[in-house]
């Protein structure tokens, strides 16, 4: 591997084209832990985000024209189902409503708007001013947000009185209340209502300020509607937010990746909804909720939840893994890809797509990072099932057969794709460990069925494609495709010098990331972050970092922030959650390096970039423990690595690119 980094410092000549531009950045960081955008007054731009709580999702179209906010609110009410009582079957309304065109200041409406900023941290703030010469001067503060626990939207607002005189300000009482259609919703008729909590007439005196909210609700007819405090809403929101950013702190020298990392966790964490099927972390964007994936919920984000020692997201990872766990039977049929409407149904529209290996996969990492041998005893049956499914499906060249991977037949992925036998390998390496710490025999065999595995896959899938020495994604695959990344992540680097060449070579990489197939125009970011994610992990440091850096800027302070996104062209770049969590594991896993062993114990191979004299990362919440690690660069170019647990310290001196034991 000493090669590696001077084979990528040569092609990168390649890539000055088609590497993600340094582009002229909309937003800025500021020192609040917001990231904010300062609207020229003749700029027109528009944006979306979205936001979510245990009981609702809204997705804010916003965006600035001629100095004024424009908004679109998209309103997904997950646990409100509608028929067919499918994946897509939440209530969803969208609305152009703006409360602010219905008040009134000294006699007249809001005209001259002219907005100062907009600001994202967990919320949505607009900041404007209002000039309308002797009617009167003001500034207004909007904040749109989610409520923690109930299904609405809150809309807070703030009119403070810039001008010399008093003003007169005349706030609408309003309490709208619409039924859908009883023959639409699974339970009937849902009742959908808007309304203010404050009204009538106010003065307001110069440097004083005049609050007020408004929510958008929805609930079951025949049901008392929601009793929302707005100021006791926003507190929640404010508390749920501090709670993930406080915790699995990033510090490195690049506040832009620190930030991004930060915001992964909002994304990642707050997209959980309290089912009759008990806590389901859903993807969103406006189609998946109520709802689990074998990729998104049981591979991509439960594996993470442990890190940042959210017991929510703990929570809804073991229940869906139990949820997977009715699936298991003596016929090896394949577990379903998705259990759907709370848990009452299941989606396997795509065939075997792998699905067992991702489910083994996620389940050991999860159980060996939650670091609770209950849990873990609770989670082997499926794990083991799995394992086993997933070796009776292994094919006469000893690679694991599906009938699809997780793009679900979008791209061709052959009778036995490189995902799949990838992610058994690691699941069967995961499942030694496990073994250990229960007390079950099978840590030999697992050990070895993925040393077989590991040799088959090079066997079956190594290939020269497009002139790289990497792998075809399936048999007789001949164009370049992103999940040749995959491996990596796993720890399998036979073939990395070509992959990673391959991966940063303009037949894959644009400058929205990886396509998925060369060629194509489609890119979906999942593929990207695993990509990051394995290049860090095999030691490629300097070129993860070049890319990094760019992918975290573009995705943070960009056209479409400031989270990871899921595909174009397809779903319109949405913020899915489960790929804010695949950003976050780059730094867990790619750039520290931390590879669950058992549950209190983990390997760490820290990569720190050249550029960086140091990075940590602080109350990290794995292995039922709370801990930090922080690296630095000492003058003779080796690597100190303290890792600091309950106040007590233990230093470590490694040379670049070594790997720790670590034992909590």
């Amino acid at each position: 591997m000493k090669t590696l980094q001077h084979l990528l410092i040569a092609s990168s000549i390649a890539l000055s084209t088609l590497s993600l531009h340094a582009q002229q950045t909309r937003w800025s960081l500021n020192e609040e832990g917001h990231i904010s955008w300062q609207p020229q007054q003749s700029e027109k731009h528009q944006d979306h985000i979205e936001m979510s709580g245990k009981r609702v999702s809204v997705v804010l179209r916003y965006g600035v024209e001629n100095g004024k906010f424009t908004l679109n609110k998209s309103m997904v009410w997950p646990l409100l189902r509608t028929i067919p009582n499918n994946t897509h079957a939440s209530l969803m309304r969208r609305y152009n409503w703006d409360l602010i065109d219905m008040v009134n200041v000294n006699g007249y409406a809001f005209t001259s708007e002219q907005v100062e900023s907009i600001q994202l941290k967990g919320m949505l703030k607009v900041i404007s001013n209002y000039n309308e010469g002797r009617r009167g001067q003001w500034k207004l503060i909007r904040e749109y947000f989610p409520s923690t626990e109930q299904p609405a939207l809150v809309e807070n607002y703030q009119i403070i009185n810039t001008d010399t005189k008093a003003l007169a300000i005349e706030l609408p009482y309003i309490r709208q209340k619409s039924l859908t259609d009883p023959q639409k919703g699974v339970t009937g008729s849902f009742c959908i209502e808007t309304l203010t909590d404050k009204s009538g007439h106010f003065i307001v005196q110069p440097g004083d300020t005049l609050q007020f909210g408004a929510v958008l609700t929805a609930y079951k007819e025949g049901e008392s509607a929601p009793q929302l405090d707005v100021k006791k809403e926003k507190e929640l929101r404010q508390a749920l937010v501090g709670e993930l950013m406080g915790k699995l702190v990033l510090e490195t020298p690049d506040p832009t990746i620190d930030r991004m990392f930060a915001f992964s966790k909002i994304r990642s964490c707050e997209s959980i909804y309290e089912t009759k099927g008990g806590p389901m972390h859903g993807p969103g964007g406006e189609s998946y909720y109520a709802a689990i994936w074998a990729n998104d919920q049981a591979e991509y984000i439960n594996p993470f939840f442990p890190f940042v020692g959210y017991a929510y997201g703990n929570a809804s990872a073991l229940n869906s893994y139990q949820h997977f766990a009715r699936f298991m039977n003596d016929e090896w049929k394949p577990i379903p890809s998705s259990i759907i409407a709370e848990g009452i149904d299941i989606w396997n529209g795509a065939g075997d797509r792998g699905d067992g290996a991702m489910i083994a996969y996620g389940a050991a990492r999860y159980a060996l990072a939650r670091g609770n041998k209950q849990e873990a005893e609770t989670l082997w049956p499926l794990i083991e099932w799995c394992l086993e499914y997933c070796r009776r499906q292994l094919n006469e060249h000893g690679v694991v057969a599906s009938d699809s991977d997780e793009l679900e037949g979008r791209f061709p992925s052959g009778e036995a794709n490189l995902c799949t036998s990838s992610l058994y390998y690691d699941a069967l390496r995961s499942a030694s460990y496990l073994c250990k710490e229960l007390g079950k025999s099978g840590a030999s065999k697992y050990l070895k069925q993925a040393s077989t595995l590991r040799k088959n896959m090079e066997a079956y899938f190594g290939a020269k494609v497009e002139g790289f020495d990497t792998y075809a994604y399936y048999e007789g695959n001949d164009i370049l495709r992103s999940w040749i990344c995959i491996p990596l992540t796993v720890g399998i680097d036979e073939r990395a010098e070509g992959t990673i060449q391959a991966l940063f070579s303009p037949r894959l990489w644009t400058k929205d990331g990886l396509l998925t197939q060369a060629g194509s125009e489609t890119f979906w970011d999942r593929s990207t972050l695993y990509a990051l994610r394995g290049v860090y992990a095999v030691g490629a440091t300097e070129k993860a970092t070049e890319f990094m850096k760019k992918y975290s800027a573009t995705r943070l302070l960009g056209d479409h922030v400031p989270y990871a996104i899921e595909a174009w062209p397809e779903g319109s770049q949405r913020h899915l959650s489960a790929e804010s969590a695949l950003y976050a594991r780059i730094i867990t896993e790619g750039i520290f390096g931390i590879r669950p062993t058992g549950f209190k114990s983990f390997t760490l191979t820290p990569r720190l970039p050249q550029e960086w004299p140091h990075m940590s990362l602080k109350k990290i919440h794995a292995f039922d423990s709370c801990f930090n690690v922080e690296v630095k660069r000492l003058n003779n170019g080796k690597l100190e690595v303290l890792v600091t647990q309950y106040n007590k310290s233990k230093k470590y001196i490694i040379k670049e690119g070594e790997t720790l034991k670590i034992s909590l």
